[in-house]
């Protein structure tokens, strides 16, 4: 029988621990190819998930799936898992600990330590190699819990909070490693605080509040969700010229220039008028809001339902 590559997907899944619910029928597919980034504030469930996808944890209720067949030891073995702390052997020196770890998941020793040389190669630790992790600086240690989560080749990558702690240096080298990985076929699933990192990588986005997924798509798809904003440069416009305009919030003015928020239905056409009634407009013009904003809006509807 033919299988459809799915992904990985994540269906309906709950969890309690006594009277308080972890997760609330979470649904969610990463495809193959892409990278889906998971947001939401501490405590919104994001870890729980994925650890019940690594099987870490048992679900209540639900399934995880992967290419449509329900996981089993065997499959997830071919998953790469960086976790938010740490999970390496301090003592161990950098090469041989990747080494060991892709001989866990099954590789040969020779090819186990070419992937080890090959990973601390791209990310920038070869000299680093015969050193014990915990004489690391931290980023170098995020460093190498990547590698360690790419050194077999995973079928599917799942890291919780992989940029915390590093450079900026070493964000665009975690980056790119990212979007190689996608780009190989493999889906890519990892969550972050850092929202204009989660908005300029990912393919699609889900955001998590309560143990529910309440918001997901493509990060487009969702920045047009959010409320309309306009921005108006209008040099002799003294502040308040917006009083009186009905469903329009100003966010900021200064010097001259005003950023406004339009509630559903409210005409930009009669803020232009407005606006040139002041003088001159140099600057008229849609803006979209970005992800960290549309994350406060969204979660805050959220709360107030």
């Amino acid at each position: 029988m033919h299988v459809v590559d799915s992904g990985l997907e994540i269906d309906h899944i709950s969890k309690r621990y006594g009277e308080i619910a972890a997760l609330r029928d979470m649904v969610f597919t990463v495809g193959p190819g892409e990278l889906f980034g998971f947001v939401g504030s501490n405590g919104a469930g994001k870890t729980t998930t994925m650890r019940i996808a690594l099987g870490v944890l048992a679900a209540d209720s639900g399934e995880v799936r992967f290419r449509g067949r329900p996981l089993d030891l065997d499959v997830r073995r071919r998953f790469g898992y960086m976790p938010e702390e740490r999970g390496l052997y301090p003592k161990m020196k950098v090469a041989e600990q990747l080494a060991h770890l892709g001989e866990l998941h099954g590789m040969s020793r020779a090819d186990a330590r070419a992937a080890a040389e090959r990973w601390t190669d791209r990310l920038g630790l070869r000299e680093r190699r015969d050193d014990q992790v915990q004489r690391l600086s931290l980023g170098n240690q995020q460093r190498v819990q990547l590698a360690a989560a790419l050194v077999h080749d995973p079928d599917v990558l799942v890291l919780d909070e992989p940029f915390s702690g590093l450079d900026p240096v070493a964000v665009e080298v975690m980056g790119e490693v990212l979007r190689e990985t996608r780009d190989r076929g493999v889906p890519v699933l990892f969550s972050s605080h850092q929202l204009d990192l989660v908005q300029r990588l990912c393919d699609r986005v889900g955001i998590v509040s309560g143990g529910s997924m309440i918001a997901c798509g493509g990060v487009d798809e969702l920045r047009e969700r959010g409320p309309a904003r306009l921005v108006v440069h209008a040099p002799q416009a003294a502040p308040g010229w917006t009083d009186g305009l009905a469903g329009v919030r100003v966010l900021g003015q200064q010097h001259g220039r005003s950023t406004l928020e339009l509630a559903d239905g409210t005409d930009d056409q009669v803020v232009l008028r407005a606006a040139l009634a002041t003088g001159p407009v140099h600057e008229f013009r849609r803006d979209r809001p970005d992800l960290a904003d549309l994350f406060r809006t969204v979660v805050t509807e959220e709360h107030a339902a």
